[in-house]
């Protein structure tokens, strides 16, 4: 399989790369000002440094190639800016941990130290004047690199730390750290975060004591760090808020008046209040000093998005097809934070898999279908934690083996226990007309549902760390009017590990449940049933494909689903990644699965390109045991925003 995408093109003859090097990518340098009888134009070489960092550092801090393009005016000039090079040249090399590093300069062949030396070398720079541009070598001698033999912290009073407030690993030094400046401050910022972790909002390094010893090239540091008292957190004041009522983002703030003071618990206030949909930016700042009660006041300015949203987004599959979503959104519909969604969206199965076999069954699609729906949140109903939820749809699915119109609605209140757990309870009603391999169907089903949520990850479209749980049962019982009368559970969870701080290699695994009891198959609309298959389930097979089958090997899904999926997220670069992937699972025929019957399996790679928004995924999966008397393609390709799951 290949797809070729043709913008545009322009054929040019080959020329060498530095000729046409207009980012650097080749490591070309600029070239130097002609001579001139206006100015002093010269060049300017390292010599003796192998590091490219500590080259780089130096370039950086020097005079003389930082303004290598603007020629000083005589030869004086020159010799000023290699004067003020010296100096800082050295502190650049102490800093990489070289504490015996030497710095000379030479102008013109003619080494600076000393007031006879400056003026030969200004004289040598000036006669070349007109002629020539001045030869300026910085020859470094970098000398032994120092490594951090000891790291120790005191209170203000001499005291030493308890173990348990600074665990060893605060203190303890690999032999091979280079003694950078860099490290000792990394190292100090760790030990004041930790303060900070432990409730001190007012913690301070009040001394750095770098001691070092130039016979054995090692160093020793003593912090000394003044814990300030412990703090709970404080009244929590909203500002910044011109039409959503305050008391709305105040219902997104779950932390109480003597909490224990933490930045995640800062951090955690921010993330929540984000969520409120009609905000901007969310700043959380602490106070200057504790309040009478020991606690440290916050405050969280907002600023707020303009009201209305349009969008639009598209994805394709080439088991699933095309299809176009578009939307509008009132992020304040009423001045309390309400949000109206208007959906549309248009999907096409084309040519599929299953067209011939859709037409012998005698099941009316054209392949196009579509739904158009609207959601409204009313949250902080009377300024607490509930939230009024409502979504009204009507639309057609027309999918491989089933078509089904529909109308319906659901009202519910939502609890928000914690910025990660929910509760909701409410009233679901639909009515349609489906059919499939097994017939027509005429249904109508009113329901309880009931459901749970607890998401502790990082980041919605690229989580690196936390778990994600959902959980829903919902009785459609015949005495509130349901047709057939049955009960769906449905549970999915999804876990992700990060094996470095950076969150550049991450195993990613997903588990999926469901369940449908009192009816039977032939009873239950086939939008209701279960089927496994597809991008967010097992990649490979067409979407909703996977399951019990009927007349003409149509699928007609199941009573009961399990499906898995194992990802291993590694970050090639910070913008490209790649993720081999496996999934399985398929829909069973009784309410429980039974594990006699088949579970399909397939594998595949993924290309992700992280931008702001999210992760663009390109998934390439390959059914392992691929179903006889289907065609099915030996390969799917898979492009969409955000990872998997």
């Amino acid at each position: 399989m290949a797809t070729c995408v043709v913008v545009g093109c322009v054929l040019v003859a080959p020329r060498p790369a530095a000729a046409f090097d207009l980012f650097g990518l080749f490591g070309s340098e600029e070239e130097p000002p002609a001579p001139s009888v206006a100015a002093v134009p010269y060049t300017v070489k390292f010599q003796g440094v192998e590091e490219d960092d500590v080259l780089q550092a130096l370039k950086d801090t020097s005079s003389l190639h930082r303004l290598r393009q603007e020629a000083p005016p005589d030869g004086e000039g020159v010799v000023r800016r290699a004067e003020a090079d010296l100096k800082r040249l050295g502190d650049v090399l102490s800093g990489y941990g070289y504490y015996q590093g030497r710095v000379a300069i030479v102008v013109e062949g003619v080494t600076l130290g000393g007031e006879a030396s400056v003026a030969a070398a200004a004289r040598a720079a000036e006669a070349a004047r007109g002629r020539s541009l001045v030869p300026v070598k910085v020859v470094v001698e970098t000398g032994p690199l120092y490594t951090l033999r000891s790291v120790t912290v005191r209170d203000p009073r001499g005291g030493a730390i308890a173990t348990e407030v600074l665990p060893p690993r605060f203190t303890e030094v690999d032999p091979s750290v280079p003694a950078r400046s860099a490290t000792v401050l990394a190292r100090e910022a760790q030990i004041v975060d930790r303060f900070r972790s432990l409730g001190h909002p007012f913690v301070k390094a009040v001394g750095r004591d770098p001691v070092v010893d130039d016979a054995a090239h090692v160093m020793d540091v003593t912090f000394v760090v003044d814990p300030g008292p412990i703090a709970g957190l404080g009244p929590v004041t909203v500002r910044g808020t011109s039409d959503i009522d305050p008391a709305v983002v105040r219902s997104f703030i779950y932390t109480e008046p003597g909490d224990p003071y933490s930045p995640k618990a800062l951090a955690d206030i921010r993330r929540s209040v984000s969520r409120v949909e009609g905000l901007g930016s969310v700043r959380v700042r602490e106070g200057e000093a504790l309040d009478a009660d020991g606690n440290l006041p916050i405050f969280v300015d907002v600023t707020e998005r303009d009201r209305n949203l349009i969008g639009v987004s598209a994805r394709y599959s080439t088991v699933d097809g095309p299809g176009v979503r578009g939307y509008y959104a009132n992020r304040n519909l009423f001045g309390g934070g309400e949000t109206l969604r208007i959906d549309a969206d248009v999907s096409y199965l084309g040519n599929d898999l299953y067209a011939t076999q859709r037409k012998l069954a005698g099941i009316d699609s054209n392949g196009i279908g579509g739904r158009l729906g609207a959601t409204f949140v009313k949250p902080a109903l009377w300024g607490t934690r509930n939230d009024l939820v409502a979504n009204l749809f009507v639309g057609r699915e027309a999918q491989q083996s089933y078509v089904t119109d529909a109308v319906g609605g659901t009202i519910g209140i939502r609890h928000r226990f914690s910025d990660t757990f929910f509760a909701q309870i409410g009233v679901d009603g639909q009515v349609g007309r489906s059919q499939d391999a097994l017939g027509k169907l005429d249904y109508r089903l009113v329901g309880i549902p009931v459901s749970l949520s607890y998401d502790s990850t990082d980041n919605l479209l690229d989580p690196t760390k936390g778990v994600r749980l959902t959980a829903s049962a919902t009785p459609y019982a015949g005495f509130l009017g349901s047709d057939p009368s049955i009960f769906v559970a449905k549970a999915q969870g999804s876990t992700y590990y990060a094996f470095d701080e950076a969150g550049r290699y991450i195993i990613a695994g997903r588990v999926g449940f469901g369940s449908i009891s009192g009816a039977d198959l032939a009873d239950v609309p086939p939008n209701i049933r279960f089927f496994a298959g597809g991008g967010g389930s097992v990649r490979g097979f067409a979407y909703r494909t996977l399951g019990p089958r009927g007349p003409f090997n149509l699928p007609v899904g199941g009573l009961s689903l399990l499906e898995a999926s194992v990802e291993g997220r590694i970050k090639v670069t910070d913008t490209i990644g790649v993720v081999p992937f496996f999934d399985a699972g398929t829909a069973f025929s009784g309410s429980l699965p039974d594990f006699d019957e088949r579970i399909r399996t397939a594998v595949g790679l993924g290309l992700r390109y992280y931008t702001g928004i999210g992760p663009i995924r390109v998934d390439v999966a390959f059914p392992l045991d691929r179903i006889k008397g289907n065609n099915e393609r030996p390969v799917a390709l898979y492009i969409s925003l955000g990872q998997a799951f």
